[in-house]
């Protein structure tokens, strides 16, 4: 009954891209979850990680570099300063890995991201100060799981460094955030994982798959792509409610 009502909560938008995502990747193994023949044993998880890493770049730099010149506190400018230099160093190593892999990376920032750079372009002072710190915390939150899943089961090995390497910066980047003392931590949007020993898709996928029944891993990863599309959807949900 308990988990009747709190599926009733969900937003049906946020329904309806899961389960568009699911449908997709499904019917189109091909083209979602193959690249060219430089990509190797790659899976849908590792797709994702390498897009989320640059699309990550193509937001935080610019985010950073602003933080870096208009930000009230003095720390703020730091971190900003800090996150923009780190996260281009970061934009090379996924650059480089994408480039012997054969797959091609985004080139602009999604349109929620860009709505993100847009609302701290037009904010002054505090409030400038609590959007950028706000905004980057809890976008490092949702990839943060993301992150360590790839980095424990990817067969690729450039993959697998490319975790490592992210795994560090993400760290290094929630650590600079706190340090300014404005994330309000009981406001950060939740990461949807599934619980330990739940009867969920996610589980009943993983549960086979170790009992080596043939179950393609891609649909665990499909799962695990539409739980980091729900929690996007959750941060845009509780920033446009905040602002």
């Amino acid at each position: 009954m308990a988990r009747a009502r709190s599926a009733a909560r969900t937003p049906r938008w946020l329904t309806a891209v899961l389960v568009g995502l699911v449908a997709g990747l499904l019917a189109l193994p091909g083209a979602a979850l193959a690249q060219p023949s430089g990509a190797t044993q790659l899976g849908a998880a590792d797709i994702t990680l390498l897009n989320g890493v640059r699309l990550a770049g193509l937001w935080e730099i610019p985010a950073g570099q602003m933080a870096a010149e208009k930000g009230s506190a003095q720390r703020v400018r730091e971190v900003g300063a800090a996150i923009a230099e780190q996260h281009v160093e970061l934009d090379l190593l996924v650059v480089d890995a994408a480039n012997k892999l054969g797959v091609e990376l985004p080139t602009d920032p999604t349109p929620t991201q860009q709505g993100w750079v847009n609302d701290m372009k037009s904010a002054t002072g505090a409030r400038f100060d609590r959007i950028f710190v706000e905004r980057l915390r809890a976008a490092h939150g949702s990839i943060f799981p993301v992150i360590g899943a790839v980095r424990a089961s990817t067969r690729n090995d450039i993959v697998r460094q490319l975790a490592e390497d992210a795994n560090g910066y993400v760290q290094t980047h929630m650590s600079l955030l706190e340090s300014t003392g404005l994330v309000r931590y009981g406001e950060l949007p939740p990461v949807a994982l599934p619980a330990p020993a739940d009867d969920s898709l996610f589980a009943a996928v993983q549960a086979n798959a170790e009992l080596g029944s043939g179950i393609n891993s891609t649909a665990i990863w499909v799962v695990l792509v539409g739980a980091l599309v729900l929690g996007t959807g959750a941060t845009f949900a509780v920033f446009r409610r905040r602002y």
